[in-house]
């Protein structure tokens, strides 16, 4: 199986999750690429997409909470994941999974829901969504977060 796991982090959170990710798909056999967003191709040939993000203010990153960020010590790219997904025309008949960090309070939101309703309209397949939590803002992940990443990667295979 060859996979593209497509992300934007600020703090590095939602890298270490997309890297843990990964290890747990090449478990199963996999052959992965991490990739930024903002770096991203169009994700053709791929038997499996996984797209991951931070949470911010409830939902994807924009212009406004990536200069929030920064201003935080963080390190976003100018473009992230709702961008090159508008970028997107189809994803039809393409197995996705979509993925997010979440600081976990009831008001925190998920990423990853705004990610998935964003794959469905591409008429893609969604074949699994997590949210994993981090510590404030920053991080860091909390305990057994990476664990769990990497048993959901190797779930998916």
């Amino acid at each position: 199986m060859k996979a593209l796991i497509v992300i934007e982090t600020c703090f590095g959170n939602t890298e270490q999750i997309a890297h843990a990710i990964a290890d747990g798909l090449r478990t199963g056999g996999a052959d992965i690429e991490v990739i930024q967003a903002a770096d991203a191709p169009t994700p053709q040939g791929f038997d499996l997409l996984l797209v991951g993000s931070p949470t911010h203010s409830m939902g994807l990153p924009k212009a406004a909470t990536r200069h929030q960020a920064r201003a935080k010590g963080g390190h976003p790219n100018d473009t992230g994941i709702a961008e090159w997904l508008d970028a997107l025309t189809s994803l039809a008949g393409q197995r996705v999974a979509a993925f997010s960090t979440i600081t976990g309070g009831i008001f925190s939101g998920s990423a990853s829901k705004a990610i998935e309703k964003r794959l469905r309209k591409l008429n893609a397949t969604v074949v699994g969504r997590e949210d994993f939590t981090v510590r404030g803002t920053e991080g860091p992940l909390a305990d057994g977060e990476i664990e769990r990443a990497n048993n959901w990667g190797t779930s998916l295979t």
